[in-house]
């Protein structure tokens, strides 16, 4: 067996035990040192949260069985993508490809924040009341499809070597869980890692129901793109104890905290309800 065939046979089962790892220590994590009280039931957020993630997961190997890996694979044997117009050292090419590739998904963020039909989507993800591990894997099914067109796109012009998706896979994954948990580093620690990595600090900024801290921390992994382009923003005005989480406008628990509620939300309200919306970069963040 080729060592493309032997990834893409087994690409679902590793990406599987890192979620199901990762997931068990932030949890664990999250109940023994909680960075904030929780104000819905977390036994009914957790169900819906991850009932959506399991419907996703579902609906997603039904629609792409090959997933990115396939499409990588496909780039590879037809050399496609622009990695494959040089000749550079693999460790080189792997490391370009995960960095681009991360790059673009901080640009489809900040996307579906602008443009207001994708917000209609992706303000199922802000919309929950509280911020925990299940958070970071809750988005929109039409989102997540979105998403994958998006990666499949983005491997057929870049060309990245089948291992630097499987290394994204995984760090997607594993990034989402830890900077969406509801937990703290030491100040030292969080100040540190942030010049790297997206900080459970950092990354809760955004998920304010303040739209000038909604509309900054945009990275799911990295933390270079929002200090690089003006997007970063250090700290909540209120703190992260006494900052209010969601959107103003969706605070019902049985709409925006269950299943059919989440499901249905991207077709309710004005098509002007969107983030981005009628205010310049500079006046938000002087707010």
């Amino acid at each position: 067996m080729s060592w493309n065939a032997w990834i893409l046979e087994n690409e679902p089962v590793i990406r599987l035990c890192f979620f199901l790892g990762i997931f068990a220590v932030m949890a664990v994590w999250e109940i023994l040192s909680p960075r904030r009280a929780l104000s819905v039931s977390k036994g009914m957020r957790w169900a819906n949260n991850l009932g959506l993630v399991f419907f996703n997961s579902f609906l997603l190997r039904l629609l792409f069985p090959a997933a990115a890996v396939g499409v990588a694979i496909s780039a590879e044997q037809q050399g496609w993508g622009l990695l494959h117009l040089y000749s550079l050292p693999f460790p080189v090419t792997v490391i370009l490809a995960v960095v681009a590739m991360d790059f673009v998904i901080w640009l489809q963020h900040v996307m579906v924040h602008a443009i207001p039909v994708l917000w209609r989507l992706h303000r199922v993800h802000h919309a929950d009341l509280d911020y925990d591990v299940t958070t970071g894997a809750r988005f929109h099914t039409l989102e997540i499809i979105l998403s994958m067109l998006i990666k499949f796109a983005t491997i057929m012009l870049l060309g990245p070597p089948v291992v630097a998706v499987v290394i994204l896979e995984v760090l997607l994954n594993a990034t989402a869980m830890f900077n969406h948990g509801n937990v703290s580093l030491p100040a030292r620690l969080d100040r540190l890692l942030r010049w790297f990595l997206v900080t459970p600090d950092m990354h809760r900024v955004h998920h304010s129901v303040e739209d000038n801290e909604t509309n900054s921390n945009f990275g799911f992994s990295l933390s270079w793109w929002d200090r690089l382009f003006g997007t970063y923003r250090d700290q909540p005005r209120k703190g992260h104890e006494e900052m209010t989480i969601g959107i103003h406008k969706y605070r019902d628990p049985k709409k925006v905290n269950r299943l059919p509620g989440m499901l249905a939300l991207p077709f309710l309200g004005e098509i002007t309800d969107y983030a981005i919306n009628r205010r310049e970069w500079s006046s938000n963040h002087e707010k």
